[in-house]
């Protein structure tokens, strides 16, 4: 079976979005792209959740890293004699990281590490933070690449696939979670034709996703998000390949809203869909889906486009961020660990014990 030796990262993952100087976190700002590449540097944690908030950062891994790294900055204004009363002093820092993006598991599961670290670190408290910073980072690299081999071998030589949001390199450390399956069906002759969703309202798919297939010399097709069920009905698709921003111990998964519609869709014209996430995704502590926390943004973000109003005033929007998908709905999850092929709560608990 074809795997991670076949794939050539010099080609299929040149894109880095968080930078850490040593001084600063650096981040891609993913508003401004793809016509403009300029970085943001946040030098204190509260910078660093305001750029999460702000979506100059996004992505469930992304702001993970991004996170831990706030942790490091934030350890730099405290004075403690070791890791257990430096906890003390950052955790109104590690709240305020926290609250940035409150459906993004990651988030949570990458200050509980920073949390860990400090609590069993001694007078070496601020070095060890830094590495645990840099261990996320580098877990999720590999992970990606790992679930970039799992996922591709699911798919059938000459296949279509769509995807929905961003999930690539500007959402990971690199390489990307359902992009990275992406890029390595093709990278291994899997995947003949790639469609992506636009994604409204922030239009991560138009701006972002076809950006970063076009850096690759990958060429995708971008759809209207509504386009997606008439692209199914043509037979041009066989598989939908999304991300995750949670998973739940029943396989339910919130994602980018639209993400739920897609699965509707894919079932009724037997297309297989595919959920690709890290391990760090997976939420077993939440039972289902009806338990996570849908982040809801400004209405003002539906009510226009790139700051040009499309929309009367005095006219009212609803703007949730993600929506869930049932895990019946699911043909395949994939993360750094293996495959969970329709997924439900005693496989998911056999894949993710206790």
């Amino acid at each position: 079976m074809a795997g991670m030796d076949d794939i050539d990262y010099e080609r299929y993952d040149r894109i880095r979005p968080i930078r850490w100087t040593g001084e600063a976190l650096e981040l891609l700002d993913q508003r401004k792209l793809p016509f403009a590449q300029e970085w943001v540097a946040c030098r204190s944690s509260d910078e660093v959740a305001d750029a999460i908030h702000a979506l100059i950062v996004r992505g469930a891994p992304a702001i993970g890293i991004a996170a831990g790294w706030g942790v490091v900055l934030a350890a730099r204004t405290v004075i403690a004699e070791n890791g257990r009363e430096a906890t003390q002093k950052l955790e109104p820092a590690l709240q305020r990281l926290n609250a940035a993006r409150p459906t993004a598991v990651n988030l949570g599961w990458a200050l509980a590490r920073m949390r860990d670290t400090l609590a069993n670190a001694g007078a070496t408290w601020r070095e060890a933070v830094e590495l645990e910073a840099l261990a996320i980072a580098e877990e999720d690299l590999a992970a990606n690449r790992r679930m970039g081999a799992l996922g591709a071998a699911l798919i059938g030589p000459g296949s279509g696939v769509l995807t929905h949001c961003n999930t690539g390199s500007l959402a990971t450390a690199g390489f990307g979670t359902a992009l990275g399956v992406i890029r390595a069906g093709v990278a291994q002759g899997r995947i003949a034709r790639v469609f992506a969703d636009e994604t409204r309202p922030w239009l991560q798919g138009a701006r972002l996703t076809v950006w970063e297939l076009q850096q690759d010399g990958i060429d995708a097709t971008l759809i209207a998000d509504a386009a997606a069920s008439h692209l199914m009905k043509t037979g041009a698709v066989q598989w939908v390949v999304v991300g995750a921003d949670r998973i739940c111990a029943n396989g339910d998964t919130a994602n980018k809203i639209g993400t739920y519609q897609l699965a509707l869709a894919a079932r009724h014209h037997g297309v297989k869909f595919m959920v690709v996430a890290p391990s760090s995704t997976v939420d077993m502590a939440t039972a289902s889906g009806d338990l996570i926390e849908i982040e809801e943004r400004d209405p003002a973000e539906l009510l226009g486009v790139g700051g040009v109003r499309t929309v009367a005033e005095g006219i009212k929007a609803w703007n949730p961020v993600f929506d869930v998908t049932p895990g019946d709905l699911i043909d395949a999850i994939v993360t750094e660990k293996g495959v969970i092929e329709k997924p439900d709560t005693a496989k998911m608990r056999a894949a993710f014990p206790a």
